[in-house]
């Protein structure tokens, strides 16, 4: 366990080593800022790896008390071995997000990259082999969901399964481990995030907020604040400023420093977002900007909000995954917090107030698995992340993460010598 630990702490060293080419490799991928790959995403996964380090020789059993005769053990053993899938949005900080707990509890891995972003996966798993990691134990393969990953997840020799992508995804990778041999299954999917702002928010640092929520990473984010819920006696000059900030939004080279949005992940998610635009406008929303492709060539739309969005929206309702804000206006807070809650997703929402009691009391109302106030996208490696409803099942991160990668055992052994208990 000691030196599975060493491993995993070495491969850390080795990331911030590469730090500059593996964010490269990332931008190049994805087409993400190379400022944010380089500046956030790849320190994070050391910090992750770094984080799960110091678990791998920290998982151990107990010994409880029997009633009668019975000497009592509880033993946590790795799973085996499991399967994982991960997305082409964040995919170095999947890959930690799963590599890591199923590392330090002793398993070994099957991974499958996203068809569209299998570089940096590839270029981190040869650090670890440089790192000491014995080969067989992480195995990364390269493919499409419908023949890979349904492999992947139908295979009986596969012992735990865990998947993050869309929600319809997600749904027949569950059907196709139970039709295996019942493996368990993690699943994160997708989202539709509300983001409320409270009359007695600061205005300007509110814009900024929710405008962070959901424009970051190209708005390709599962948990991206894409229902902006605002309360009506602010929402005209919250709009306005929204408007304002989104027609400053650099869009351009992700390679070119300054730009705070790169292109769309291919020509696919391109079209979907374009036609979610045009069903906010045929449905009555206000276009307030954008609503378009920005240049003639390469996935690049710009910035784009509507206003007066109302819930039985297409656009309102369904997970776009790019650049479209949504402001919505709420009177009440017993109103805001039904309609908040009145979705498929439970990913994560977002509270915007000066009031300790409005916060509290939004953070026990909406259903979500992580709920940020006054903040947003906060994911340390120790907070657990992950859904309600059809946002998916277990959590990532954190110690409850260590539990999808470990089975329990119970030894009970009868006592000769009773008398002594």
């Amino acid at each position: 366990m000691q030196e599975r630990s060493r491993i995993i702490l070495r491969f850390a060293d080795l990331i911030e080593k590469h730090n500059d080419e593996i964010a490269a490799l990332e931008t190049w991928d994805n087409g993400k800022p190379y400022e944010q790959a380089a500046q956030i995403e790849i320190p994070m996964l050391a910090r992750l790896m770094r984080y799960y380090a110091g678990w791998a020789d920290k998982i151990h059993g107990l010994i409880v008390p029997a009633d009668g005769p019975h000497h009592v053990q509880v033993l946590y053993e790795p799973i085996g071995v499991a399967g994982q899938i991960i997305p082409w949005n964040f995919p170095l900080l999947m890959y930690a997000w799963k590599v890591g707990p199923a590392l330090a509890c002793g398993n070994t891995i099957v991974l499958k990259t996203a068809e569209q972003t299998p570089l940096s996966a590839l270029f981190v798993s040869k650090l670890f082999q440089e790192a000491g990691l014995p080969d067989g134990v992480l195995n990364v393969i390269s493919g499409f969901g419908p023949t890979a990953g349904a492999a992947l997840a139908s295979h009986m020799d596969v012992d735990k399964l865990a998947f993050t992508g869309s929600t319809g995804t997600g749904k027949i990778v569950l059907e196709l481990a139970a039709r295996s041999n019942l493996k368990p299954v993690t699943l994160e999917l997708g989202g539709k995030s509300p983001m409320i702002i409270m009359d007695d928010a600061d205005i300007d640092q509110a814009v900024e907020l929710a405008h962070f929520a959901l424009f970051f990473n190209q708005g390709q984010c599962c948990c991206a604040g894409s229902r902006t819920f605002v309360h009506e006696r602010v929402y005209d000059e919250f709009v306005e400023k929204s408007k304002v900030r989104a027609l400053k939004r650099v869009v351009g080279d992700p390679f070119k420093k300054g730009v705070e949005q790169g292109p769309q992940i291919d020509e696919d998610q391109f079209n979907k977002i374009l036609h979610y635009i045009k069903c906010g406008v045929d449905d009555g929303a206000t276009l307030e900007a954008g609503g378009e492709r920005l240049g003639t060539r390469g996935y690049y739309i710009r910035p784009t909000i509507f206003s007066n969005v109302e819930d039985g929206m297409t656009i309102a309702k369904e997970e776009i995954f790019g650049p479209v804000q949504s402001i919505l206006k709420f009177k009440e807070l017993d109103e805001v917090i039904r309609r908040a809650n009145n979705s498929h997703y439970g990913l994560a929402a977002g509270v915007f107030t000066n009031n300790l009691d409005t916060a509290n009391t939004l953070a026990r109302a909406l259903r979500a698995g992580s709920i940020w106030i006054n903040c947003f996208d906060v994911f340390d490696a120790a907070i657990p992340f992950g859904g309600y409803k059809m946002s998916g099942q277990g959590r990532e991160k954190g110690i409850d993460s260590l539990k999808n990668y470990l089975q329990v055992k119970a030894v009970v052994t009868p006592l000769k010598n009773p008398a002594w208990l």
